[in-house]
C-alpha cells in the first residue's frame, strides 16, 4: 500500500473538527461529540479521530491498507489529546482499528470507542457505519415530547433480544415482538444492553463498543427500524445503559494510550470487585463528555424513550463490594462518590432539558436519598427509581406457605410506608429469575394449581399498586425454568398449555384494564392517589386498598392470599351505588376456579374500613380482584 504523508489530510481538521469543538471536548461539554470522533464519511474519503492524549503514535489500520499501520499515521490536533487523518482509501463498511503507541512504549490494536458498528465476535475490528434510515416516528416523537411519562401508563416487557426467539434479528424482531408487545398491551419494551459486548453471557452488561449495535442482532439501521416500528405501534423503547463499568478486553477502552485514560489508575477505585471490570473515571472532562454524549446519542440518533441506568449503586459509593482498606474515601472523608453523584446529577439535567419527555431510571438498590428527586431539590434528577424492597419483600412473602403468611402481612403493607418517597417502577426482572433462583413459578409455594393462583394473584396486586410495572420475558408464560442461558430460547411451548396460556392472557387483561384506569396511573407518586381501605387483615390473608385518579374515579384491589373462598366479606368502598368486577385473576379464562362476584355489588349505608358505605363480596382463593364503580 502507498505510504501517505499526514500532511495530505485535506484540509486537516477543517473536515470536521474545529476550535470550538475541541474546547467544548477539553471541558467534558460537546454534546454531540461522536459527529466529530470516530469515523465518518466524507466528500474526500473517511475521517478519523480519536483522543489519545499519551500515545506516543497513532495509526489507522484497515482492510484498504493491508493493516499496515505505515500507511496512515494520524497526526496530533495541537494539544487537545486528538488525533486525526482524512484517508481517501477507507470507505462505507470498511473495517478498521487503530494502532496506538502507548507512553509505555507498547503498540496495542484498539477498536475505536466511538465507533457506529463493528464486527462480529470473536472478530474485534470496528466498521465504518453512515445511518440511512428515514424515521417514520414523528407523531410518536411530538407527543412525547408535549407529554408526561410519570403521569402516563408504563407497564415494561423487559426483553434480552438474542434469547426471546433464537434466531431472530431487529428485522425480524420489529415484525414479531412488536406484535407481540401490541397483542399484550405492554406500553414499553426495555432492552437489555444492545450496545456491543463480545461476551454473551454478560447479557449486555460488559460493553466494549458504546457506540455501536450489538452486531449479531443486525446493522445499526436494522436495529433504528425497530425501534421505529415500535413507535409506530404506539410502544416506547427504553434501553439498558452501563455507565458504571466497562471490561478488560484489550481491543477496547482499557489501557487506552498506554495509561488508564478512561478508568481510575489506582486500582482501589478503577478495579471493579465484583464483575472483574474497570470504573470509569468520572473525574476527567473527556471520559465524561463520552458517557453524558452517548446517553443523548441513544436518544437522539436512536430514539430511545428512556435509559434506565444499570449498578447505580455501585457508582454512588466508593466502599461498594469493598472491604476496609480497599477503598480510599472522599475529600472530606466519607465513602460517597462525588464525581459520580455529579456526573449522574449533570446528566440528568442535560436528558431532562434537551430531550424532554424522555425518561431516565435509576437501578439502585441502596436507601440512597432523592434518587428520583430533581437536582434543585437537591436529588439525583432521575425521572423513576426501581422499588427493589418491595420486589425483596413481596417475593420473600410469595414463597411462604398460606398457613404462615399471618405472620409475614408486614411484608406487603410495608412498601406502603415509604412508597412516595420516590417515583418507583416495580421490578420482577432478569435479576430475579437467574442464578438458582428459579422462575417466578418455581418460587411459588402449594400444589400446581396453588402455584399457578399464586402467581396470577402476585400480578394482579402487582399492577394496582402504586409505581410503574415491569416484567421479564417469559414471566407473562410462566416459564418454569429460570433463565439464566441466553443461548436458549424462551420455553413457548408451554404456551400449548391451557394454565400457561392462561397466565399470558391474564398478563394481556391486567394490561389492557390497567390503561383504561386512569386511577392506576395518573396519581402514582403521590399519597393523594391511594387509599388503604384494609391492611390490618393478616389472620385472613387479606388486604383491599383504593387507586383514585384525583377526578372521582376509582379502582378497589382486594387480595385474598389464602386458599379458603370467603363469603360474605365486609369491604368498605369510597363511593356510593353500584360495582363491578372489571379483574378476577381466578377467572376460568386464566385457570383459576372461578369463584367471583360476575354479577355485581350494590352498597349499603353500612360504614366499614373508614367508609360511610360498604358492600358484601365473595374473595376468590389465591386471587386478586379489581372492582370499579359502574359508570
Amino acid at each position: 500500500p502507498r505510504r501517505r504523508d499526514p500532511a495530505d489530510a485535506g484540509g486537516g481538521m477543517n473536515v470536521k473538527l474545529g476550535d470550538l469543538d475541541l474546547h467544548l471536548a477539553g471541558e467534558g461539554r460537546h454534546e454531540r461529540i461522536y459527529e466529530q470522533l470516530g469515523a465518518h464519511v466524507t466528500s474526500g474519503g473517511v475521517s478519523f479521530a480519536v483522543w489519545a492524549p499519551n500515545a506516543r503514535a497513532v495509526a489507522v489500520v484497515g482492510d484498504w491498507n493491508g493493516w499496515d499501520a505505515t500507511v496512515d499515521p494520524l497526526e496530533p490536533q495541537g494539544s487537545s489529546g486528538i488525533w486525526h487523518a482524512l484517508v481517501p482509501e477507507a470507505r462505507e463498511g470498511s473495517r478498521y482499528k487503530f494502532e496506538v503507541v502507548g507512553a509505555d512504549g507498547i503498540l496495542r490494536l484498539k477498536a475505536d470507542p466511538f465507533a457506529a458498528a463493528a464486527e462480529v465476535p470473536p472478530q474485534s475490528a470496528s466498521v465504518v457505519f453512515t445511518s440511512t434510515h428515514e424515521w417514520g416516528d414523528a407523531d410518536w416523537l411530538e407527543a412525547r415530547r408535549s407529554g408526561d411519562p410519570l403521569r402516563r401508563p408504563m407497564s415494561i416487557y423487559e426483553v434480552h433480544a438474542g434469547s426471546w426467539r433464537l434466531g431472530l434479528g431487529w428485522r425480524e424482531l420489529a415484525e414479531q415482538l412488536v406484535a407481540y408487545c401490541e397483542e399484550l398491551e405492554f406500553t414499553h419494551v426495555e432492552l437489555l444492553p444492545v450496545m456491543h459486548h463480545p461476551f454473551s453471557g454478560s447479557w449486555g452488561y460488559q460493553v466494549t463498543g458504546f457506540y455501536a449495535t450489538e452486531s449479531t442482532l443486525g446493522s445499526p439501521d436494522e436495529f433504528r427500524a425497530f425501534i421505529d416500528a415500535m413507535h409506530q405501534a404506539g410502544i416506547g423503547v427504553i434501553l439498558d445503559w452501563v455507565p458504571a463499568h466497562f471490561p478488560r478486553d484489550e481491543f477496547a477502552l482499557a489501557q487506552f494510550d498506554g495509561t488508564a485514560l478512561y478508568e481510575h489508575a489506582d486500582p482501589r477505585r478503577g478495579a471493579h470487585p465484583d464483575w472483574g471490570t474497570l470504573v470509569f473515571n468520572l473525574g476527567r472532562n473527556e471520559v465524561r463528555n463520552f458517557l453524558l454524549a452517548n446517553a443523548l446519542y441513544w436518544v437522539r440518533e436512536f430514539h430511545a424513550d428512556g435509559l434506565r441506568v444499570d449498578a447505580v449503586a455501585s457508582m454512588l459509593y466508593l466502599d461498594y463490594s469493598r472491604k476496609p482498606g480497599e477503598w480510599v474515601p472522599n475529600a472530606f472523608g466519607g465513602r460517597e462518590d462525588l464525581e459520580a453523584v455529579s456526573f449522574l446529577k449533570e446528566l440528568n439535567e442535560v436528558l431532562h432539558e434537551r430531550e424532554p419527555g424522555v425518561v431516565s431510571i435509576a437501578e439502585e438498590s441502596t436507601a440512597w436519598p432523592g434518587v428520583s428527586r430533581p437536582t434543585y431539590l437537591g436529588g439525583l434528577g432521575f425521572g423513576l427509581k426501581w422499588n427493589m424492597g418491595w420486589m425483596h419483600d413481596t417475593l420473600e412473602y410469595f414463597t411462604k406457605d398460606s398457613i404462615h403468611r399471618r405472620f409475614h402481612h408486614h411484608e406487603l403493607t410495608f412498601s406502603l410506608v415509604y412508597a412516595w418517597n420516590e417515583n418507583f417502577v416495580l421490578p420482577l426482572s432478569h435479576d430475579e429469575v437467574v442464578h438458582g433462583k428459579r422462575s417466578l413459578l418455581g418460587r411459588m409455594p402449594g400444589d400446581r394449581w396453588q402455584q399457578l393462583a399464586n402467581l396470577r394473584a402476585l400480578y394482579g396486586y402487582m399492577w394496582a399498586h402504586p409505581g410503574k410495572q415491569l416484567l421479564f420475558m417469559g414471566c407473562e408464560l410462566a416459564q418454569e425454568r429460570e433463565w439464566s442461558e441466553p443461548a436458549k430460547s424462551l420455553d413457548w411451548h408451554l404456551l400449548a398449555d391451557p394454565d400457561h396460556a392462561g397466565i399470558q392472557t391474564l398478563v394481556r387483561d391486567l394490561n389492557g384494564a390497567y390503561k383504561a384506569e386512569p386511577a392506576l396511573w395518573e396519581i402514582d407518586f403521590s399519597h393523594e392517589g391511594f387509599r388503604w381501605l384494609e391492611p390490618n387483615a393478616a389472620g385472613e390473608n387479606v388486604l383491599a386498598f383504593g387507586r383514585t385518579d384525583g377526578d372521582g374515579g376509582w379502582l378497589v384491589c382486594v387480595c385474598n392470599l389464602s386458599p379458603v373462598v370467603r363469603e360474605e366479606w365486609r369491604l368498605g368502598l369510597p363511593v356510593a351505588g353500584r360495582w363491578r368486577e372489571v379483574l378476577n385473576t381466578d377467572s376460568r379464562f386464566y385457570g383459576g376456579s372461578d369463584v367471583g362476584n360476575g354479577w355485581g355489588l350494590e352498597t349499603e349505608a353500612v360504614a366499614h374500613h373508614e367508609q360511610e358505605q360498604s358492600t358484601l363480596l365473595t374473595l376468590p382463593p389465591l386471587a386478586t380482584i379489581w372492582l370499579a364503580p359502574d359508570a
